[in-house]
């Protein structure tokens, strides 16, 4: 998935249609329900660039959609009637001024042909295609408007920190649901890629009364796209194999229901290490081991000293916090990513003479431990980072 860009991702593209706004309690028709739409996107486009649409093949595809649609609009007795009520800018008369017909781009026909409302086509008014038109227009906006990612460079360790997690369980993909929020640093599968929701524009209303945003979305492929956060929304519900991807361990870190591989309750322990190693001997009132188990946890420490787990040496128990009706696994991953930034850096090696690199050790003061603890218990710990460099938790900074 991480092919660079090429002429079978338009196809891709081509079905990822975009499909026409919700309906509305209204008198109107389906079918006039599509033109005023149309006719709101070309007053926007008004409204951000204080101009009527112009024909041409130095403007983008989008632009010239609505040149020609207007066009279209104004030679179309019926639409004067539909949307004259609308036309606050004067739009139909030709008072807001696009080129003329004689300037129209060569392509541009061609184009509104492919689109459904050609010269040749139906009247305005027809839905001839089984995909609507405003779909198709929604789809070209997208063809046009992706290109290559400049800055992809910075990006590309993430995606490959996405696809890890994701083979290691500690992410899932899952459904695109009515209501899921889109922010930035979200993370979706589209058209088979992964994209990443890299920026999140100032919100304003649009048509309707709802709220939206602009996003800059990056694909796997090295490219990007701007657009509006509503058409992100419906290309996942149009892509039946749209989905999105979890944040690391998002989900109930409580077991509403049991599981064969969870026991009734679990066990938070946190041990310092006696070993004479002068890393570990230097930071020893800060270095911790953090695990979850259902086992007693003297017996899992008795033989410490034989086991590179355990840096080969004996160790203490500095604190155990029980839990009920957790799923054990998804919560020690969920604390060994929360204090990732911290986890010792430490090779040993073990009985058999093997360098062995223990993943579970962490500098982090117990106080700290004792308040992720209780925010686990309250069901916030997805709210926080760690910070290594003040030793504490705190939210993360929105940009």
């Amino acid at each position: 998935m991480t092919e660079r860009f090429t002429a079978d991702d338009d196809a891709l593209l081509n079905e990822l249609g975009l499909g026409q706004e919700e309906q509305e309690e209204t008198r109107h028709t389906p079918r006039e329900e599509q033109i005023i739409a149309g006719f709101e996107d070309i007053q926007r486009f008004v409204d951000e660039h204080g101009r009527a649409p112009r024909h041409g093949e130095t403007q983008d595809i989008f632009e010239r959609i609505h040149a020609v649609r207007l066009e279209r609009m104004r030679e179309q007795a019926e639409c004067h009637t539909l949307l004259a009520p609308l036309d606050h800018r004067r739009l139909l008369t030709g008072e807001t001024q696009t080129a003329s017909a004689a300037h129209r781009g060569a392509d541009d026909d061609a184009l509104l042909a492919a689109l459904g409302a050609g010269e040749d086509s139906a009247p305005l008014t027809e839905l001839r295609h089984v995909r609507p038109t405003a779909e198709k227009r929604a789809a070209a906006e997208e063809v046009a408007n992706r290109e290559p990612c400049r800055d992809f460079e910075a990006f590309r360790p993430l995606f490959e920190r996405v696809q890890n997690d994701l083979d290691r369980g500690l992410r899932e993909t899952r459904p695109f649901r009515d209501g899921t929020r889109i922010e930035r640093g979200n993370w979706f599968i589209l058209s088979g890629q992964k994209a990443l929701v890299a920026s999140v524009g100032t919100e304003f209303v649009a048509d309707y009364g709802r709220k939206d945003c602009r996003l800059r979305v990056i694909f796997d492929n090295g490219t990007e796209i701007g657009m509006l956060r509503r058409s992100l929304e419906r290309a996942l519900h149009k892509d039946r194999a749209g989905r999105r991807i979890t944040d690391p361990m998002a989900g109930p870190l409580f077991a509403h229901e049991a599981d064969e591989a969870d026991l009734a309750s679990g066990t938070i322990y946190v041990l310092r290490s006696k070993s004479a190693h002068p890393t570990v001997a230097g930071h020893r009132e800060i270095l911790h081991k953090i695990g979850v188990t259902g086992d007693n946890i003297r017996k899992r420490i008795a033989h410490a000293a034989l086991d590179p787990t355990f840096l080969m040496a004996d160790v203490e128990i500095a604190a155990t916090y029980t839990l009920y009706g957790i799923n054990r696994n998804r919560l020690e991953k969920l604390i060994h990513r929360l204090f990732a930034p911290a986890r010792l850096d430490i090779t040993i090696t073990d009985r058999f003479g093997n360098p062995v690199t223990p993943r579970e050790w962490f500098l982090v003061p117990l106080s700290v431990i004792d308040e992720a603890v209780e925010r686990i218990r309250d069901e916030t710990i997805t709210d926080f980072v760690y910070d290594p460099e003040q030793a504490m938790l705190k939210r993360p900074e929105r940009r």
